[in-house]
């Protein structure tokens, strides 16, 4: 399983289309819901290190595009570091 932005808003976009189709009740969303939370959090806590430090990327919020899967027609990217 991947563990990047990207997988989480998939995750979500899944729910809310299980709890419009009736295939998922809402306590389980509601749980979902809460974790994709505490992930987002954790993330906000990640960016603060690496602005405070003056550190790289951030493998959950950047490795979703990386060298090797870039979107087609996408043929580089440019990784701005805060400092």
């Amino acid at each position: 399983m991947s563990k990047t932005m990207e997988d989480l808003r998939e995750s979500l976009f899944s729910t809310l289309q299980a709890l419009k189709d009736g295939s998922m009740d809402i306590d389980k969303a509601r749980a979902v819901n809460e974790v994709a939370k505490t992930i987002v959090d954790t993330a906000k806590v990640e960016v603060d290190y690496l602005k405070t430090t003056g550190g790289g990327e951030s493998s959950f919020i950047d490795s979703a595009v990386g060298a090797d899967n870039l979107p087609e027609g996408i043929i580089g990217r440019t990784v701005h570091r805060i400092r």
